[in-house]
């Protein structure tokens, strides 16, 4: 099957049987191991000061985690290349917009967990079939967020902070909606940490800045978006 961000179906693909008797997967399941490979902690809470890569996290992620609670349907990575270039350009458009290097790593950190938490949830089929069709709303609700960011960058004087702003606040209610029953307040709290800074009609101001510095990653960013819608991932 084609994968989409995540692990979660690509465009147009089909989801998981929800019939299917799924493996025990937990969010503290997920948690416990994290805390069990000191390696994948430090990287993920004492990152290297001059480094970012989102690719790196997401590869010792899957590596560490998924080799103890995932069973073996995981076979491919589940975030890939052209999601973590684009997940780059955010740390340090964020970096930028924040004056912070330590939040900006924190919030793409609490990205690339839930999106891999989110991802093993769905690869093996812990979801109901009620979620199933949230996981479907969601997706469509990605794609016309990701053609919209690109449009405002595309199309000179059409972006409107607000509209982007809803869209992706609309995100952020299916992903709570979508893992209500299965991980916890903790990772709830992320997916709020996550989407409130995106969201944020500031941050997004700096991004879209006609004569601003982030003007050049937004270029990529919309690049990567332009592959990924493409290839029908999102």
């Amino acid at each position: 099957m084609r994968r989409g961000l995540g692990g979660l179906p690509a465009s147009g693909a089909p989801g998981p049987h929800a019939g299917h008797e799924p493996d025990a997967t937990s969010d503290a399941e997920i948690n416990k191991s994290i805390k069990n490979h000191r390696g994948l902690q430090d990287a993920f809470l004492y990152p290297r000061p001059d480094a970012f890569s989102s690719k790196s996290l997401a590869l010792q992620a899957q590596k560490k985690i998924l080799s103890k609670i995932a069973s073996k349907t995981v076979a491919n990575m589940l975030i890939d290349d052209t999601s973590s270039e684009i997940f780059d350009e955010l740390y340090r458009v964020t970096k930028e917009h924040t004056h912070n290097k330590k939040e900006a790593h924190k919030i793409m950190k609490d990205l690339i967990k839930v999106a891999i938490k989110i991802g093993i949830l769905y690869r093996n089929n812990q979801f109901s079939q009620e979620e199933v069709v949230i996981v479907e709303k969601f997706r469509k609700k990605l794609n016309q967020t990701a053609m919209t960011i690109v449009s405002f960058y595309e199309v000179e004087y059409t972006f409107d902070r607000n509209v982007l702003s809803k869209l992706l606040h609309e995100c952020k209610d299916l992903v709570h909606e979508l893992v209500q029953r299965h991980l916890t307040p903790r990772t709830h709290g992320r997916i709020n940490h996550v989407f409130n800074h995106f969201a944020d009609v500031g941050f997004l101001s700096t991004l879209y800045s006609l004569d601003g510095d982030c003007r050049p990653n937004l270029k990529r960013i919309c690049e990567g978006i332009n592959k990924l819608l493409d290839e029908k991932v999102l």
